[in-house]
């Protein structure tokens, strides 16, 4: 009877409205701390941070940087400015990896959604201070670690064969892309033209929100699965066909890496390009020019529906490419983004401002190419991943983002010791090489897990 009862208990957290909704509004304020914190970051640290007068208070600072020289070599100014920020955002797609580990064995989901919150709160907070900045750095990416399991517990709101759930992602993702649309224009606009501490606690008073609004939620939400001490789930054993597409999905990692390069620049150098070169000035007024994030934002949320409309209206004519290869065409893409900017760095020598339509022309040729990438690379490793590593394989695609922006931090700090043109053809070639990979992948990919080559995972994936 107990049983009963708890099953239908259980059952009644399943496609709630309310769940969906606490937790879309917990991860639209997530969002906005997140991307309000990466619309100051490089420009505050430039700026004001790392300025005589301010950089000898950062508590731990030389050691800091002592740990950074063997990744990006002893750099200072904007270069290391732009290192740290590369590292930052390196480090936010790498630890929910470890998060996610954290919640399923030893502290639960929802425990580890209010630590992450609480710790990304404090973290914004202690931006206002320039000696606690390398501890509101680690705060913040611990936090988004732990927080990012979220969209694990969106899942558990439907049972395995409610059609709801993709719907329920949708609407979850829509919502977000909004709070990234939001974030720069709110915390980028104070911190750019009030001061730098009240963009970053803009982002703080976003992050408690977003506490209060899951603490207020926790009724609505599914139970809270613990692996530790769970009957583990019997898996089928690694053939030899799964050894092979786990080598090839290993191989594409670093190449996905690379063809993001020019994407993840908009958090690091372009900002920095864009504060010196665009035409900001409108009616006598500047425009912050973290507000080019919300630019980029809005843009990409109608490449992405454009990108879907169009594969649905090619695939009623013609046979639909495998993912590899739409990923493939999209890096070549994509690499058109930054040639536009070498093109606008061409426009803009002798110390000409260049016009925001060059902006809005590289945002709209790397967001189509982008959203032929991230998303459908996502679904590739979804596809082909072998079922006894199913989760995995899919949650280590955001380790080609670790990877990007790993290798971004070091590309942008060549922005002062190259020509402008030179600086955004280097990016254009490096995407388009990654294209290039891709497509060779692709041969690759489609006789390794050929038909009857072995396991049903092949023939899916032939598709």
């Amino acid at each position: 009877m107990a049983n009963e009862t708890s099953l239908r208990t259980d059952r009644a957290f399943f496609g709630h409205p309310r769940g969906l909704g606490f937790l879309a509004g917990t991860e639209v304020w997530v969002a906005f701390s997140y991307y309000g914190m990466q619309s100051l970051l490089v420009l505050y640290m430039t700026g004001y941070l790392l300025q005589p007068g301010h950089i000898e208070h950062i508590l731990g600072f030389t050691q800091f940087r002592a740990f950074l020289a063997p990744l990006y070599g002893h750099v200072s100014g904007q270069a290391l400015a732009s290192a740290i920020t590369g590292l930052y955002g390196a480090l936010a797609f790498g630890t929910p990896l470890l998060g996610g580990l954290i919640a399923d064995r030893w502290i639960g989901r929802t425990r580890s959604i209010i630590a992450g919150s609480v710790l990304m709160t404090l973290g914004h907070f202690l931006m206002a201070f320039d000696v606690s900045f390398l501890l509101a750095l680690l705060c913040l990416v611990t936090g988004t670690g732990l927080a990012g399991v979220l969209k694990a517990q969106v899942g558990g709101l439907y049972s395995t064969e409610d059609l709801r759930r993709a719907d329920a992602f949708q609407i979850y993702v829509l919502v977000v892309q909004l709070a990234v649309i939001v974030a720069p224009i709110v915390c980028g606009g104070l911190g750019e033209k009030v001061a730098w501490h009240w963009g970053f606690g803009a982002a703080g008073v976003g992050m408690s929100i977003g506490l209060v609004v899951y603490l207020s939620g926790l009724r609505w939400l599914p139970p809270d699965p613990m692996a530790k001490g769970a009957a583990k789930s019997e898996h089928p054993p690694m053939t030899g066909h799964d050894w092979r597409t786990m080598a090839v999905l290993v191989l594409l990692v670093p190449i996905f890496a690379l063809s993001f390069v020019g994407n993840n620049e908009i958090f690091n150098a372009y900002l920095l390009w864009g504060r010196d070169h665009y035409q900001l000035a409108f009616f006598g007024q500047t425009m912050p020019v973290s507000w080019l994030l919300s630019l980029d934002a809005f843009v990409s949320s109608g490449t992405i529906v454009a990108v879907v409309i169009f594969w649905r209206w090619w695939a009623k004519r013609w046979r639909e490419p495998d993912e590899i290869v739409k990923a493939g065409f999209g890096a070549l893409i994509a690499a058109g983004g930054p040639l536009v900017l070498a093109a606008a760095s061409l426009e803009a020598v002798g110390g000409h401002k260049v016009g925001l339509v060059w902006g809005l022309g590289f945002h709209i040729v790397n967001d189509i190419g982008f959203s032929m990438l991230y998303p459908v690379g996502l679904a590739l490793f979804s596809r082909a991943a072998p079922p006894a590593l199913g989760a995995t394989v899919v949650n280590s695609f955001t380790f080609a983002i670790f990877l990007s922006n790993l290798a971004v931090g070091w590309l942008a700090g060549l922005l002062g010791k190259m020509p402008g043109a030179a600086f955004w053809t280097l990016h254009a070639g490096l995407v388009a090489i990654a294209g290039v990979l891709l497509l060779g992948c692709g041969w690759v990919f489609r006789r390794t897990l050929a038909p009857g080559s072995g396991g049903a995972a092949a023939k899916a994936a032939a598709g």
